[in-house]
């Protein structure tokens, strides 16, 4: 297991993704001033973005119908808890998209190796007590 997203398990029976990126921004407002740099204040958290990719090989590792489990949770716009391989929780996530691309096709027209990028959008809050509690998007504040 690498990690887990909800019930689904990332792992080489499902998909083992190559790359991890992490995006965390923070918002700060600016005031325009005559003659100098603008006045910054800061007001909030921005967005916080992970975006795992990789590939499969449906002959060979991984399995074909797991990007469909992550298109079908994507389709029920619910989050879902985060969580590694050591346990840590990384909170509530939602999956925004995903893309693939098949190359190398067979005869019968499958592809020998699907390359996958998901993108998840962070919204608990860094409220870690939201975890397992959310039954309705709607509670969830972005």
């Amino acid at each position: 297991m690498l990690m887990s997203l909800g019930q689904f398990v990332w792992g080489i029976n499902t998909l083992a993704y190559q790359q991890l990126q992490r995006q965390t921004n923070w918002r700060w407002a600016a005031q325009n001033r005559v003659g100098q740099r603008p006045a910054r204040q800061f007001v909030g958290e921005g967005d916080d973005t992970i975006t795992l990719s990789g590939w499969l090989s449906p002959e060979l590792v991984g399995d074909r119908n797991s990007i469909d489990t992550l298109r079908y949770m994507g389709d029920q716009g619910l989050p879902y808890v985060l969580v590694d391989a050591t346990g840590r929780v990384y909170g509530l996530w939602v999956i925004e998209g995903i893309s693939e691309t098949g190359t190398l096709f067979r005869v019968d027209s499958l592809p020998r190796r699907i390359e996958f990028s998901l993108t998840l959008n962070r919204v608990d809050d860094n409220r870690i007590d939201q975890v397992g509690l959310i039954t309705d998007p709607t509670e969830v504040i972005a």
